[in-house]
């Protein structure tokens, strides 16, 4: 074969190399890199041996600009021939063989992006280790292997960032921010606050279907709701949560609605507000419960919630359940009460530690006396005085300096907040009884949101501390307990049906813990055991009914596919009929109830008990009930419900710390609707990518005192 000719019978198209990608035929022809030797014109000739046409290129002068690594021609329909960017694609006029000159300003003008991507050109973010649900998903790496920058990616993933961290749109105009990003990404374009605006309520709007899609899921939904006034928008919001237990038996919390209601916040309007939230989301016939603080609206926002949900459903229990009044709440009206036994104490300690956290004079003097005092502790808390909370750790740690007040004083004549020693001692017995109180509030108030099996033995040990403070020989001990018992008895007198029911359904206590502390909760016990017992099958039995037509519905379905599945095949009728036999067998067999009821045979066994005590901790009872299912396939599904009642509105605070910082001094002119965007997209973006925002509350102040100087 002669020079220059390159053969290949089996495709016209290969040896090439790039040009061969973009010829067809003789319509389209484009001119080969800087890395092929010749550029040829296409003539054809019958192969000697095979008998097929061969292609033969003719060499033409040699193309010596480097920019023809970059460009290729191409010939369009019409004939006309463009010069094509290989890595942008765009196309320049080419004027016969004339010169290179437009397409070297272009691979100028293009040669930033260009060593990017010679130094950079795949950016594989590492896999998020984080603990994120199923049905989301696992985060979306923002570029994958093999691939390249997309700048939509990166627009989402601002979002994500925006909507989590509650930062403000205009971050993303920053100066800093820009020049950050830049220098990570050269690729990076900057966007303005109006398209970050648009790109979050995307991501809202996307993440809500999604939750839609969850909830539609669960068999029921339990609700927190409580009101909030913004203090620099000076409107009010309404929060409303949802809990339920997921098809993995995990216990979930999501904000579904956060917004405004205009004057004058009735509990009737209160009441329209949270059921037209219902129905936006396609939930209403899903409400199991709804937890409230106890203001006087919320009780009639409840008390015509339940009317409207009697109409078309039968409530669990004839309603019994409906209303949950926040156990936390009431446990902080049973702590202030008590502490206003002491309020001139808790006044002379605050004011002492103000005044010694004046200056750093003083601040030197009280640890020198401290000192002295062979007091090795460094630390004083000043209160917030509307957390009770705050005040327990501001008196405890004072108590450790009870000694340290007399002698400072000798030192500061003006320093006269100095508590007597009768006070200290009523002090000590107060953050004794207290100290019962905190670890309540801690488990009642978690910040994982625990289940409704942990609340009942708290709430005994609160009582079991009151009855003890109530025998006790100090008098001023005696009158404070007097005090909290009487709110004690106006709130929890009444049997609390939810916590006993959830306690019995916790492998761990049954009927037992029931048993065990109701002596001491209530005046009659025995009657009480009977209400919980009463309610316990009467529940059970609707979950009968409920199971009965899942199963039911399921036998059907099952039949359906069968004869989908005989339909579509040219099979024998007879087998067809063998399906729908055999559903309408297992329709009557499958509903047989067995001699014993699930709830008998349940409380007939013994308690659980873990062979390592772990403490409450170790012991998970969804995950129990999870693996017991099939052998108790109805209360399995009565406990999942019963399990998600939340018993405070631990969740709404958080809810309105996070619109604390949204609407800020610089954002108070935010619209109700962007501000519902912000709070409610924020939570389910940071549980899409298993990030806990902390619970930002006013917390006492640190009184850190130097170390004490010798004379």
């Amino acid at each position: 074969m002669d020079d220059g000719v390159i053969s290949n019978p089996s495709s016209p198209m290969q040896g090439l190399g790039e040009t061969g990608a973009r010829i067809a035929g003789e319509e389209q022809t484009t001119s080969p890199n800087v890395n092929t030797s010749t550029q040829n014109a296409n003539v054809r000739q019958e192969h000697p041996e095979t008998g097929e046409d061969e292609v033969q290129l003719k060499r033409k002068r040699q193309k010596t600009s480097e920019v023809w690594n970059d460009f290729v021609v191409v010939t369009l329909k019409d004939g006309t021939q463009k010069l094509e960017c290989k890595h942008c694609k765009t196309r320049l006029s080419k004027v016969g063989s004339g010169p290179t000159s437009t397409m070297a300003r272009h691979i100028r003008s293009f040669l930033p992006h260009k060593e990017h991507e010679k130094n950079q050109k795949l950016l594989n973010f590492p896999p998020c280790d984080a603990n994120v649900d199923s049905e989301f998903g696992k985060p979306q790496i923002l570029i994958g292997p093999n691939a390249k920058y997309d700048a939509n990616k990166m627009r989402e993933a601002i979002a994500n960032w925006l909507l989590s961290t509650e930062q403000s749109f205009k971050t993303v105009e920053d100066d800093m921010y820009v020049k950050m990003m830049k220098t990570a990404n050269p690729l990076f374009e900057k966007i303005c606050r109006v398209t970050a605006t648009s790109d979050c309520f995307k991501v809202y709007e996307h993440e809500k279907k999604k939750l839609k899609a969850l909830t539609k899921t669960a068999s029921k939904i339990c609700l927190t709701t409580d009101c909030w006034k913004s203090s620099h928008q000076k409107i009010e919001y309404m929060v409303i949560t949802g809990h339920f237990i997921d098809q993995n038996w995990r216990l979930q919390k999501r904000v579904l609605s956060f917004v405004h209601v205009p004057p004058p916040r009735t509990g009737f309007d209160i009441a329209e507000c949270i059921y037209k939230c219902l129905k936006e989301w396609e939930i209403e016939d899903k409400i199991f419960t709804i937890s409230v603080d106890n203001a006087a609206y919320n009780d009639r926002a409840v008390k015509r919630l339940k009317e409207i949900f009697s109409r078309v459903r039968k409530l669990s229990c004839g309603g019994k359940l409906f209303h949950i009044r926040c156990c936390a709440h009431i446990l902080n009206l049973l702590v202030k009460d008590g502490l206003t036994k002491i309020e001139c104490v808790i006044e002379d300690v605050r004011e002492g530690i103000k005044y010694i956290n004046h200056s750093e004079g003083r601040h030197q003097t009280f640890s020198n006396v401290a000192h002295q005092l062979q007091i090795r502790d460094r630390k004083l808390f000043l209160d917030v005085p509307t957390r009770w909370n705050s005040t327990y750790e501001m008196l405890s740690s004072a108590l450790k300096f009870k000694d340290a007040f007399p002698g400072y004083a000798e030192y500061e004549p003006h320093f006269n907040h100095l508590p007597s020693k009768e006070d200290w001692e009523n002090v000590e017995s107060v953050c004794d009884l207290l100290k019962v109180f905190k670890v309540c509030t801690n488990i009642i108030s978690g910040s994982d949101y625990p289940t409704a099996n942990l609340y009942l033995i708290e709430v005994f040990r609160v009582k079991q501390t009151l009855d003890k403070g109530a025998l006790s020989e100090n008098d001023f001990i005696r009158d404070m307990v007097k005090k909290m018992k009487e709110k004690f008895d106006k709130y929890w007198g009444e049997c609390h049906l939810v916590m006993a029911i959830a306690s019995v359904l916790d492998p761990r206590f049954k009927m037992k813990l029931v048993e065990f502390s109701f002596p001491t909760i209530y005046q009659n016990p025995d009657e009480n055991i009977i209400e919980v017992k009463n309610a316990l099958y009467e529940m059970y039995t609707e979950y009968v009914v409920i199971h009965d037509t899942l199963v039911r519905e399921a036998a059907t379905h099952g039949s359906e596919c069968g004869r989908n599945i005989i339909s579509g095949s040219n099979e024998c009728t007879s087998l067809g009929s063998g399906w729908e036999a055999f559903g309408e067998f297992i329709k009557n067999v499958d509903l047989e109830r067995p001699k014993k009821l699930e709830l008998d045979m349940y409380l007939e066994e013994g308690v659980y008990r873990e062979q390592v005590q772990g403490g409450m901790q170790s012991f998970n009872a969804l995950e129990w009930w999870n693996v017991h299912k099939l052998k108790y396939p109805v209360l399995s599904m009565m406990a999942r419900d019963v399990l998600s009642i939340p018993i405070s509105t631990v969740a709404s605070e958080a809810t309105f710390s996070a619109g604390g910082r949204v609407i800020d001094p610089y954002r108070s002119s935010l619209a109700p609707d962007t501000v519902q965007m912000l709070i409610c997209g924020g939570d389910w973006i940071r549980h899409l990518h298993g990030v806990k925002k902390k619970l930002k509350e006013e917390s006492p102040t640190e009184v850190l005192l130097p170390v004490a100087t010798t004379n």
